[in-house]
């Protein structure tokens, strides 16, 4: 990878990254699949290509702001691509923690149904330049109360960009609310964060909804690039993630809870889908630090 500015923060218990920020020059850091065991914000702010992002993939042009959680898997094709990245560790800044402060949860982050980037107006590209800027100034001349002035500094792009996020999101549904498949959508969106603990199979889904499984997954093939078994399974890693981030709990609570009884068949479960076991995701990710 070419960096051409790197500003890197490590934590000083156990050396690793906890805040980082760099530019890049070509997509040679992003060309095989990533996954991190920390959060990352890409923002392309030159080129076009297509980014693959758990099962789906998308185009995307100059002035788009990728957000990825810790080991979503993720990658670029590009021949063009520069901009830059912020990376932070959940202990550095935990966004199920600050959820009340940045209402990134579900918008920015995890969020299943829609793409993961927003598109940034000219307004926004001079604010998050800014932000950069002071970014970098702090970690290339640190002083008193350092950390906190970063994760002010984080804290303000992460809800410039999920305000973006949520009124893109408006945008269109507003453009397809005359549809009749987006509100069989919205049906299906809300038995799953209803469902999810108990209901594990498309089936189950598709005779809710009163329509055919067949139909049902061309739809949600069609408007979210993703299989109904695919949003399942990222609903239920999600809600694992988090509470093998936010709590203690023994794994086998964990998966009783989302409606496992087998705690080894959640776990050969939670890591085909995360590509890592759940006790290691603890062990990289941390656990039990949000109360602390």
């Amino acid at each position: 990878m070419a960096d051409q500015k790197a500003y890197t923060l490590n934590d000083p218990q156990n050396g690793n990254l906890a805040f980082k920020v760099f530019s890049f020059t070509n997509n040679s850091a992003f060309d095989h699949i990533q996954r991190h065991n920390y959060y990352s914000l890409i923002w392309i702010q030159e080129g076009q290509g297509q980014a693959k992002a758990d099962f789906a993939e998308y185009a995307f042009c100059g002035h788009s702001v990728f957000a990825f959680t810790p080991y979503q898997p993720f990658m670029f094709e590009s021949n063009n691509m520069q901009g830059v990245v912020i990376n932070f560790h959940p202990d550095f800044f935990c966004i199920h923690k600050h959820q009340a402060e940045v209402a990134c949860n579900g918008v920015l982050f995890n969020n299943i149904y829609q793409p993961p980037y927003i598109h940034l107006d000219d307004v926004n590209v001079i604010k998050l330049n800014g932000l950069i800027a002071d970014m970098q100034a702090e970690m290339h001349t640190p002083a008193l109360a350092q950390h906190e002035l970063l994760i002010s500094y984080l804290k303000i792009f992460i809800i410039t960009c999920s305000r973006l996020k949520a009124q893109q999101q408006t945008e269109h549904l507003e453009r397809v609310q005359n549809q009749k498949e987006p509100f069989i959508l919205q049906s299906l969106k809300d038995a799953i964060e209803r469902d999810f603990k108990t209901k594990h199979s498309a089936s189950d889904y598709a005779d809710a909804l009163n329509i055919s499984a067949k139909a049902l997954a061309k739809i949600t093939k069609t408007h979210l690039q993703k299989t109904l078994t695919q949003l399942i399974a990222e609903r239920i890693v999600i809600e694992a993630k988090r509470e093998l981030y936010l709590t203690n709990k023994p794994v086998k609570e964990i998966a009783y809870a989302l409606g496992y009884e087998d705690e080894f068949y959640f776990s050969r479960f939670f890591k085909i889908n995360a590509d890592v076991s759940p006790q290691l995701y603890r062990e990289t990710v941390g656990f039990g630090r949000a109360f602390a």
